[in-house]
């Protein structure tokens, strides 16, 4: 099985990506950010350290108060690598256990902090979804309801330039007919999958 990873800034349409692969070439795509969510709720483990490392009042009657997480996490920079800390490790464990579930040539896992996670590292080829930066503010003020400044603000704490550079895909996705985002995709599937053929032959 071939893991493709899948990243890119604020509003490059990383999921509409995903939704291409999973619908119409059936290529299961692990929600990373999704799950994560889920199981900051769901875990024990990390429900116990979160509540050791932030207080009792970060979750009420077995909810994640956010508001209360955002606080601690702008409170001091170094704050947010003390959660990855201990969220990473089960996401990780969790998508593992994923992959072991999906009879397929290709998985996808879709990450916004792929590098940064570290999660690169579990995957065979990456692909970066870029998009022109207007058009990224302007979608991602629509998605979250979020100002201008708030999402430029955001934008300027990405390292998409750096990730593109080292992603081994990058498809843009500038509002572009689906068709072509299909075949775009089509070509790296045909790729990555014919190279695993080849070295099963060798």
């Amino acid at each position: 099985m071939v893991i493709l990873g899948i990243t890119g800034g604020i509003g490059s349409g990383k999921s509409y990506i995903s939704s291409l692969l999973r619908e119409k070439m059936d290529v299961p795509v692990y929600d990373c950010d999704a799950e994560a969510k889920r199981l900051i709720c769901e875990d024990e483990g990390i429900v116990q350290k979160l509540t050791d490392l932030v207080g009792t009042h970060v979750y009420k009657e077995g909810k994640l108060q956010k508001s209360m997480l955002a606080e601690y996490l702008f409170a001091d920079k170094n704050h947010a690598q003390k959660v990855n800390a201990i969220v990473h490790p089960t996401v990780r464990k969790d998508f593992r256990k994923w992959v072991e579930q999906q009879q397929v040539e290709v998985a996808a896992i879709e990450s916004a902090i792929l590098y940064e996670s570290g999660f690169n590292a579990i995957v065979d080829k990456v692909i970066f979804v870029n998009a022109p930066l207007e058009l990224r503010i302007q979608r991602a003020m629509k998605r979250d309801g979020s100002s201008r400044q708030q999402v430029e603000e955001r934008i300027s704490m990405q390292h998409t330039e750096e990730q593109q550079k080292k992603a081994d895909y990058v498809i843009e996705n500038d509002d572009a007919e689906s068709v072509a985002l299909q075949e775009a995709l089509q070509r790296i599937l045909i790729e990555i999958t014919a190279k695993q053929t080849e070295r099963q032959e060798v």
